[in-house]
């Protein structure tokens, strides 16, 4: 029986990013979560029950963010639930943070990979999954003064 791993980030490059894991879904089973944009729900023709969408949300919408950040806290509970993932691996962001907290508190391990933007300065999601995160990846050696306790392990591109 493979592992149930689920793979989530939000929308945009972090999704990108989780994306050149892909090769990896056909050794798990596998399920994808990241936000619902036009883009987005294009997928799931492809990937159909695989795929799992939360709310679309940004930080700069700062009066709908706290409700959608509230509302993706209780989608996610409902699909770790449903998923019932043994690992949960993430590139972040925002959308990530509740899934990786829910997940950690259920038993799931948790694999964070620090974005491959960030160079010189740590995200909001990796300072707070780092705390808890079973395995932590930075993409560039520099993150490690940051994060002394990451494994870098180069790009995922």
């Amino acid at each position: 029986m493979k592992k149930k791993v689920m793979f989530i980030s939000s929308t945009g490059g972090h999704f990108s990013e989780i994306m050149q894991l892909s090769p990896m879904f056909k050794d798990y089973d596998y399920s994808i979560v990241t936000e619902k944009t036009k883009i987005s729900a294009s997928l799931k023709e492809k990937y159909q029950n695989k795929i799992d969408f939360l709310f679309y949300g940004t930080k700069d919408h700062v009066l709908v963010y706290p409700f959608k950040l509230i509302l993706n806290c209780f989608k996610s509970l409902f699909l770790f639930f449903k998923i019932r993932p043994s690992y949960i691996i993430t590139t972040g962001a925002h959308t990530a943070g509740p899934m990786c907290c829910i997940g950690k508190l259920l038993g799931a391990k948790i694999i964070y990979i620090e974005t491959f933007a960030n160079i010189e300065t740590k995200t909001i999601t990796g300072r707070l999954i780092y705390k808890f995160a079973d395995l932590f990846l930075v993409q560039w050696e520099s993150m490690l003064t940051l994060y002394p306790k990451a494994i870098c392990k180069g790009w995922i591109y």
